[in-house]
């Protein structure tokens, strides 16, 4: 019976490792998406970082940079709950307020994504 338990133990161990999912740092999660969303000149700033046309303005956006169009592509699959939370508030932000924008943020995603399929 005790190995029975063992080998329970085993498979469940590897089991929570195999569909563990490493998530993306939560170290910006706490940012406020509605300040910087409401503010022109920041948002642009944010916007411009994301698409990589200007340098970014903070580090929380440097960082959404880089997880953005894998974020998109993947329907949020290492985001935090929070970042979930930011990237739906700001998708619906955008389709509602500049739609154009959001479409240009997901084409770039889609780019993205190619090329790094490509580079593998």
């Amino acid at each position: 019976m005790a190995r029975l338990s063992y080998v329970v133990t085993i498979i469940s161990v590897t089991l929570m490792c195999v569909l563990a999912e490493e998530l993306y740092s939560d170290k910006y999660d706490n940012i406020d998406p509605i300040s910087i969303l409401q503010n022109d000149k920041l948002r642009d700033e944010y916007y411009n970082c994301l698409l990589e046309k200007a340098p970014c303005p903070t580090e929380n956006a440097k960082f959404f940079q880089g997880i953005l169009s894998e974020s998109i592509q993947t329907k949020c699959k290492k985001c935090t709950q929070k970042q979930k939370e930011l990237l739906l508030t700001m998708k619906n932000w955008y389709v509602q307020n500049k739609p154009e924008q959001w479409e240009a943020l997901i084409a770039k995603s889609v780019e993205d994504m190619k090329k790094k399929n490509a580079g593998r």
